[in-house]
C-alpha cells in the first residue's frame, strides 16, 4: 500500500510539473531564436560597417546613400552636427577624402530592430580637411535599424581621442 501511496504521490507530482519542464523548454526554444536572429543582425550590421569603410576609402557617395538612412545624422570629429545631404556633399565636392581607415569594432548589442555598434578607428585625412596630411585616433559610435527590411546607418558620433 505505501509503494501505491508513493506511486501515486509520485505521478501527482510529475503531472503539476511536467507543464513547467514544457514552458522551459518553450522559453528556450524562444530564447534560441531570438539569439539567432541577433546574431544574423550583427553579422549582418558588420559586413556593412566594412562596406562603408570602402565607401569611404573609395570616395564612392552612391554606397553611402545606400548605407544611411534619408534621416541620417552625424556628429563629426569636427564638432560639427550634420545631416546626410551634407555628408554627402563634402564627399562628393572633395572636402572629405579619408586615405587610410581602420575601424575596429569593440561592442555590438541587438535591440529587436536597432543595432548599436562602437569602437575605435585609425584615420589618414586627405581632401581639404583642416587636418589633411595627419593620422588622427578616432572613438566612435553607430546606431543601425532595420529600415524597409533591411539594415541602415541613422545616426553615428565620432570623436578625435586627443594624443596623451
Amino acid at each position: 500500500m505505501r509503494s501505491f501511496l508513493s506511486l501515486a504521490a509520485l505521478c501527482v507530482l510529475l503531472t503539476g510539473v511536467a507543464p513547467l519542464f514544457a514552458a522551459a523548454q518553450a522559453t528556450t526554444t524562444i530564447h534560441a531564436r531570438d539569439t539567432d536572429k541577433e546574431k544574423s543582425a550583427e553579422g549582418e550590421v558588420r559586413r556593412l560597417n566594412a562596406e562603408e569603410v570602402e565607401a569611404f576609402l573609395h570616395s564612392d557617395p552612391k554606397a553611402m546613400e545606400r548605407l544611411w538612412s534619408d534621416d541620417f545624422v552625424v556628429t563629426n570629429p569636427l564638432n560639427k552636427f550634420v545631416n546626410r545631404q551634407q555628408v554627402l556633399g563634402m564627399v562628393q565636392s572633395g572636402f572629405l577624402v579619408i586615405t587610410s581607415l581602420d575601424r575596429r569594432i569593440e561592442y555590438v548589442r541587438v535591440y529587436g530592430n536597432t543595432v548599436i555598434v562602437a569602437g575605435s578607428e585609425t584615420v589618414l585625412w586627405g581632401g581639404k580637411m583642416p587636418n589633411a596630411g595627419k593620422t588622427e585616433h578616432l572613438r566612435f559610435t553607430g546606431i543601425w535599424m532595420k529600415e524597409g527590411g533591411r539594415w541602415q546607418q541613422v545616426a553615428r558620433h565620432a570623436n578625435i581621442v586627443p594624443q596623451q
